[in-house]
């Protein structure tokens, strides 16, 4: 038994509606491209914080220091 594939839905005005083919393959490229940029954001936040504390400082006392 094969199983149907649920789609998140659009509302336009009082129309309630699954995504079209064209819709959901945007939202599955946006969906993909959101995850990447928060792994990206995470890597460097903890890229960020490996330097602080290699010099054994905060990050305020780092933008004290830069600003």
């Amino acid at each position: 038994m094969a199983t149907q594939t649920v789609r998140p839905t659009v509302q336009i005005g009082d129309e309630i509606r699954e995504m079209n083919d064209a819709e959901y393959a945007q939202y599955e490229t946006d969906q993909t491209a959101e995850t990447k940029r928060a792994k990206t954001e995470t890597a460097k936040a903890k890229a960020k914080q490996a330097v602080l504390d290699r010099l054994g400082i905060t990050a305020d006392e780092a933008a004290l220091l830069l600003g």
